[in-house]
């Protein structure tokens, strides 16, 4: 049986240390999809 080591993927390369921010909100993307579903059918009135 093959051990992942997750320690590798739990922090970005040096060379991406820059991005960090924005990846770390990169997963709250599609719950801001999910979001404007709401917004936009309140702007049309629920139809």
């Amino acid at each position: 049986m093959a051990l992942i080591n997750f320690d590798l993927l739990a922090e970005l390369p040096l060379a991406y240390q820059a991005f960090a921010p924005t990846v770390d909100v990169l997963p709250l993307i599609p719950l801001f999809f999910f979001l404007l579903v709401f917004v936009w059918q309140a702007a049309v009135g629920f139809r």
